[in-house]
């Protein structure tokens, strides 16, 4: 018995449409897999069941995977040392004087990576008081330049 190309796509609308109803986000790739396999078929007719098949559970399985690895890095995102570029030119006050290459502290007036004020590095001495502008991220330390 060999499935038709229209049975793969009602099967992968099936599927994306049960991802409605289950709350896990793994079966839409399911889906989207079977409607590969529809587009295959459509394209190049005579596949083997067999073939069919692996063509499914593979493109199913790379797509979850490939879908997970890009969710990781996004809900990582806002940890110190992987968002540097989000940080980097914001502006904020200093509230503790910083002493060349010694440690101060800063103020934002939103919380940057979740925490309003964060410990600083600064090459030159810079009184309380100044703003101060974000240059680099250096481990869990904001390195700082005026403004």
């Amino acid at each position: 018995m060999n499935l038709e190309w229209w049975h793969w796509a009602v099967g992968g609308i099936v599927l994306i449409l049960l991802e409605l109803a289950v709350p896990a986000f793994f079966v839409i790739w399911f889906g989207f897999g079977a409607l590969l396999v529809a587009l295959v078929l459509w394209l190049a007719d005579g596949l083997s069941l067999t073939t069919q098949i692996g063509l499914w559970a593979a493109a199913s399985v790379a797509m979850t995977v490939l879908w997970f690895r890009v969710f990781e890095t996004r809900r990582h995102k806002t940890l110190a040392g992987t968002a540097g570029g989000e940080v980097i030119g914001e502006v904020g006050l200093l509230v503790g004087a910083v002493e060349p290459y010694g440690r101060g502290k800063v103020r934002f007036q939103r919380p940057i990576l979740g925490h309003d004020e964060w410990v600083c590095l600064a090459d030159a001495a810079i009184p309380a008081g100044e703003r101060v502008r974000v240059v680099a991220i250096e481990g869990s330390f904001l390195k700082v330049v005026r403004a």
